[in-house]
């Protein structure tokens, strides 16, 4: 046995270890980069991390090649052979920024909205809004435009915040999660580990996809859409709920604006002279703001003012989703799926929604200041991706979505979608577009 060569089974990985996050998708999960000599070795999942635990997927392992990849860029390249003939030179740093400046400083001294371009996921798309808004064009976008951006704006312009980076479901709670349109590299880690904490449970998983795999195939019920109908699926389970009162009417009349009164002739939300919505009180039957101590909001409350009566946001909502373009049988074919699963998937929700509710004996106080023994629980649970937001309509198939979470009352509750702070956030809280182009100036507004 002397006579054997030595081996070490345990070689040093690296001498360095850096902790930072992963930027392969959007999750951030926490990641330890060991250094070897200066140079990056080997990347594995942060188990101190609050996002993946040291969970760390495919991709995730890949972002090493970020660095080593062998056709990885180190200096800028100038074509000098025709369009298309991949003939390109090494040049420096100094010359590219020559050349750019060349092309762009026209531009902005005539016209700065002329100038319109596209980023990848990079490092630096904060930056990169900077420095266009700072240009003077507002024709600039990147990475998100494509994958979810509309997703996050209709959650904001919904209910203050959306899925992924906002918040999550209820994993330790909730019985019952419906998956729209997610593939196995969206939001990847955190899903994973939540499906595994719904299946140690027995909670049931629903998965809404064209094609089962991934996701969808370790769930419990697939349904196979059609794709880019999702948002006429939703809206014809919300057609189901409503149709059959199962929703919760405390939620929606104490803690959403659905008892806001609307202007008859503008559609807008009417407000008192402090700005603030107005409901009417079920109390006194008198106009009141909606975030006063102690007022109780009617979802059916009306005004009458000069011969017009004014109703509300609920009233709108019954009269738009109660239409018979929304039932079932109306959408079935076009959705691709029987009129009868779509009642028994609106039923099911029903049934855990509120036959399995869960009671908290947690105290908490509400944004009116009013304070509460328990917490109640809708224990159901939705997420959804990029099989929504890439389609055309993806804006208002995820305002759709939300409004479904909202009329079952799962939003910010126990076993259903709960949001990380700082979220949520009003819509209105947020800075408006800039928009106005001026040459050889930012555009307007704060940056």
């Amino acid at each position: 046995m002397k006579d054997q060569p030595y081996l070490n089974t345990s070689p040093k990985v690296s001498d360095e270890i850096r902790k930072t996050t992963c930027y392969m998708c959007a999750c951030r999960c926490g990641i330890n980069v060991h250094m070897k000599e200066g140079k990056v070795a080997y990347i594995e999942g942060n188990r101190d991390h609050p996002v993946n635990k040291g969970v760390l997927c495919a991709k995730g392992s890949a972002g090493i090649m970020q660095v080593n990849a062998p056709s990885r860029l180190n200096a800028p390249l100038k074509r000098v052979g025709p369009r298309g003939s991949g003939q390109f030179e090494e040049i420096s740093w100094g010359e590219a920024l020559d050349i750019a400046a060349g092309w762009l400083k026209p531009i902005r001294d005539e016209n700065p909205e002329k100038l319109a371009f596209f980023t990848g996921r990079d490092q630096s798309q904060s930056f990169t809004s900077f420095w266009a808004q700072n240009f003077g064009t507002p024709n600039y976008a990147a990475h998100g435009g494509f994958c979810s951006v509309n997703m996050a704006a209709a959650g904001i312009y919904t209910m203050g915040g959306a899925f992924w980076e906002f918040g999550q479901p209820d994993w330790d709670q909730t019985k019952l999660f419906m998956l729209f349109g997610v593939a196995e590299d969206h939001d990847s880690n955190p899903i994973k580990m939540g499906l595994g904490k719904l299946k140690e449970r027995g909670a049931k998983v629903i998965g809404v996809n064209p094609i089962r795999t991934g996701y969808n195939a370790v769930a419990d019920e697939w349904v196979g859409i059609t794709p880019g109908t999702d948002g006429l699926f939703i809206l014809s389970l919300i057609h189901e709920l409503l149709k059959a009162g199962r929703i919760d009417l405390h939620y929606l009349s104490q803690y959403t604006n659905a008892p806001v009164l609307l202007d008859a002739e503008t559609g807008l939300l009417m407000r008192d002279e402090n700005g603030k919505e107005l409901v009417i009180d079920r109390s006194t039957k008198k106009p009141a703001s909606f975030d006063q101590k102690g007022v109780k909001p009617d979802l059916n409350g009306s005004r009458r003012i000069g011969g017009t009566t004014h109703r509300t946001v609920f009233h709108a909502m019954i009269e738009r989703y109660l239409d018979p373009q929304y039932a079932p049988e109306a959408v079935a074919k076009d959705v691709g799926i029987p009129a009868g699963k779509i009642r028994a998937i609106a039923n099911e929700l029903a049934r855990v929604a509120f036959d399995e509710a869960i009671e908290l004996d947690q105290e908490w106080t509400d944004f009116r200041g009013e304070t509460h023994a328990k917490m109640t629980g809708r224990p159901v649970s939705f997420h959804a991706m990029r099989g929504i937001s890439a389609h055309s309509n993806g804006f208002q198939t995820c305002r759709a979505l939300h409004i479904l979470q909202i009329i079952l009352g799962s939003v910010e509750a126990p076993g259903g979608f709960r949001f990380k702070p700082p979220y949520p956030k009003p819509a209105t809280i947020h800075p408006k577009p800039h928009c106005k182009t001026t040459p050889g100036a930012p555009l307007d507004g704060p940056h």
